[in-house]
């Protein structure tokens, strides 16, 4: 057979060669090579590489310098050693007599009174039922020389307008002035006489809180001095609840102490 025989077997050009769209032969396309590059995965980014062994990033207190590393040790070892001597001196106050009371029944006292007095009145049968409000006046002396009396100032109520709507009251809004006075009513009789080694401490201590208020609202003036202040209580009973038939008095009950004199010690930044 020739090439000019026809037929379904008669060769014309090179075998299954591809043909252009136009029906002619085309190019052939070229496949690429095996482990062509084009074809691989492009190369990890320096963020796509692990970390090397041993280099993480360092956190909390390592991270920091070893200045500060050494400070922070130091002050978590002090906030350590503070908790753990108060609640060995609140242990030693609230428990029954021992030999280490008895020899040491003076400091123990010296470190709880009067901030962090135990007081169980709380969880007492019958607690109090009483609203009892602190109130101070001075006797002012003025520029010219003579003497004014002022009037009673509510320390109580003063704290009471402090803490009222206030969601994070201070300690010393809250238990300040009633701790201090308190301190006075447990160490002084009736008489107003101190019983007992404590009452002169807690005279000084309500004394010198009634003197800074007094200054805290200008009792005084730009011109004057408090030369002496007078403390007073004044009690009120908490009315019963409508379901009681307990009868309670609305008149108010006050109890006053002497004129004490303001001593250069009492006054805001004294010597002590």
């Amino acid at each position: 057979m020739d090439a000019y025989d026809t037929g379904s077997g008669a060769r014309h050009g090179p075998a299954d060669e591809p043909r252009s769209p136009e029906g002619g032969a085309g190019p052939r396309p070229a496949l690429p090579a095996a482990g062509d590059p084009a074809d691989a995965a492009p190369p990890p980014t320096p963020y796509d590489l692990p970390a090397p062994h041993g280099t993480e990033p360092r956190t909390g207190v390592a991270a920091l310098s070893l200045g500060y590393q050494i400070g922070a040790a130091l002050a978590l070892a002090i906030v350590a050693v503070t908790v753990c001597v108060h609640l060995g001196m609140t242990f030693l106050h609230v428990a029954p007599a021992n030999a280490v009371t008895k020899q040491h029944g003076k400091a123990i006292d010296d470190w709880i009174y009067p901030e962090f007095e135990q007081n169980w009145k709380l969880f007492a049968p019958n607690p109090l039922q009483q609203n009892i409000a602190v109130q101070v006046r001075a006797q002012v002396l003025t520029a010219d020389g003579t003497v004014r009396t002022t009037g009673w100032y509510d320390l109580s109520a003063e704290d009471g307008r402090a803490i009222d709507g206030n969601l994070l009251p201070s300690h010393t809004q809250q238990n300040e002035l009633r701790r201090a006075w308190d301190f006075f009513v447990a160490t002084h009789g009736t008489d107003n006489r101190p019983v007992g080694l404590r009452g002169a401490l807690s005279e000084t201590y309500l004394r010198r809180i009634v003197v800074m208020r007094l200054d805290r609202d200008d009792a005084a003036g730009s011109d004057g001095s408090v030369e002496r202040v007078q403390v007073r209580s004044r009690t009120t009973s908490v009315r019963p609840p409508k379901w009681s038939q307990e009868q309670v008095s609305d008149k108010p009950l006050y109890r006053e102490l002497p004129w004490w004199s303001v001593t250069p010690a009492d006054l805001p930044g004294g010597d002590r």
